[in-house]
């Protein structure tokens, strides 16, 4: 059931009583809990260096109202999205918190879709609450994104270019 509210004069719908719905030609179909920040290259395997590959690093909010307790998000007896995102956060009457419930970092090559959930992505990259991703520098969040990219991989600290026109990358020990 749709609920309206008045805002700035006007009656619109309510967030959470459209959450999950959209309509196409009176079709009601699932939408996705995920709204896209912005999209970036990366350095593929979490190094930048001569002729390094790039990936597309796209990070995913998970708006405050999916999954919260409070009332009006249609949510109140269960979250079901628990199992895979950070805590769900409490909102105010439209829907609406200080931050973002989450933030999921995936590339061009993430699937999503799990057994457990259609809205689960298979391997994110990274998983922040949304109040981490507001406090955490760009500096911060690149490193935490090239250290998921590089895996098991030692990081590159050197690059030589040799005579021949090739290049060796050294590679130094990871970090703990």
């Amino acid at each position: 059931m749709v609920t309206y509210s008045r805002q700035s004069g006007k009656t619109v719908p309510t967030l959470s009583s459209l959450q999950g719905l959209i309509f196409l030609n009176d079709y009601p179909r699932r939408l996705s809990i995920y709204a896209t920040l912005w999209k970036l290259k990366f350095p593929k395997e979490g190094n930048e260096h001569l002729g390094c590959e790039w990936i597309e690093v796209t990070a995913q909010a998970v708006p405050p109202h999916v999954g919260s307790p409070s009332p009006g998000n249609g949510y109140e007896g269960s979250d079901p999205f628990a199992a895979f995102l950070p805590p769900a956060v409490k909102t105010d009457e439209d829907g609406l918190a200080p931050h973002d419930r989450a933030v999921v970092f995936v590339t061009e090559y993430t699937i999503k879709g799990t057994e457990r959930s259609g809205q689960e992505y298979a391997s994110p990259l990274l998983v922040l609450t949304g109040e981490e991703y507001s406090r955490i520098t760009f500096a911060e969040l690149h490193r935490r994104i090239c250290d998921a990219l590089r895996g098991n991989r030692s990081p590159v600290v050197a690059e030589v270019l040799l005579p021949d026109g090739t290049h060796k990358i050294i590679r130094g020990r990871k970090e703990k």
